[in-house]
């Protein structure tokens, strides 16, 4: 993260999370650089399906960050592919209230289930704060951003912060204004962020993998794919995921060494 992240405006109360994730990218890109003697990583393709809107998800992501902090043998790039719980929702989104009750059906139901996901975020360190959410918006834009700051090499923290401003501070992420300020707190340039968002660019491509997703047979989220070949949907352990982390990675080295029958 440049320098103007750290002292730009705070856009949400996970920016500490987004800067400890890019003090640990740093850390692993300088010992890359400088350790010599230590055995090769095996490179990791990680495909997450994933929407902005889905708690289990900022749960599930949460546990995967963790599982490779863990993990220094490996060298994972991760994709982001958007899937949409919601797509029909309106590009405005709807207020909370109304979502709740279009969802669950009422807001007891909504309340066991949100109180749930508390605890359980709890442990992991995710502070859920459900009772700040005003709107539930539509998520094609945050996906968007998601797409555009991965080209500056800031989709992981962009995903981090974004989750955090939802589900944490109850912002509205599919409103631009926020978005802008989320980005400018990722130390990306807010007037191009702004811009971007303004246009139309990459709506198509978010609806192609939200399409796509469904057509591979992907109903829920998170779902993770490991190299292209191992799966596992829902907000796993970490123990869970780190299982399926070695079986592609062994593959990947049977593959590359030719051992692979």
């Amino acid at each position: 993260m440049t320098e103007a992240a750290r002292t730009g405006p705070a856009a949400t109360g996970g920016e500490a999370a987004v800067q400890e994730r890019c003090d640990v990218k740093t850390r692993a890109r300088y010992d890359a650089g400088v350790n010599v003697i230590a055995p090769p990583k095996t490179r990791l393709a990680v495909e997450v399906v994933f929407d902005l809107v889905c708690p289990w998800c900022y749960l599930g992501i949460r546990r995967l960050f963790q599982t490779l902090q863990r993990r220094p043998d490996l060298l994972v790039e991760i994709v982001w592919r958007p899937f949409l719980l919601s797509p029909d929702m309106p590009r405005a989104g709807m207020s909370h209230a109304d979502y709740i009750l279009r969802k669950f059906g009422g807001e007891e139901r909504a309340r066991r289930l949100y109180g749930s996901i508390t605890d359980l975020g709890r442990a992991e360190g995710v502070l859920f704060r459900f009772d700040r959410i005003q709107r539930t918006p539509s998520s094609v834009d945050a996906h968007r951003l998601v797409r555009w700051a991965g080209r500056a090499g800031c989709a992981d923290e962009m995903v981090e912060a974004l989750f955090a401003a939802h589900f944490g501070d109850g912002l509205d992420i599919g409103d631009v204004a926020v978005l802008t300020t989320i980005a400018a707190a990722c130390g990306l340039n807010p007037l191009a962020a702004r811009a971007f968002l303004l246009s139309e660019q990459d709506v198509d491509c978010v609806h192609s993998d939200n399409l796509r997703a469904h057509r591979l047979g992907i109903n829920g989220v998170p779902c993770i794919v490991v190299a292209g070949r191992h799966a596992i949907a829902g907000a796993q352990e970490p123990e869970v995921i780190e299982r399926l982390l070695d079986v592609a990675a062994v593959e990947t080295t049977e593959l590359v060494n030719g051992t692979r029958a």
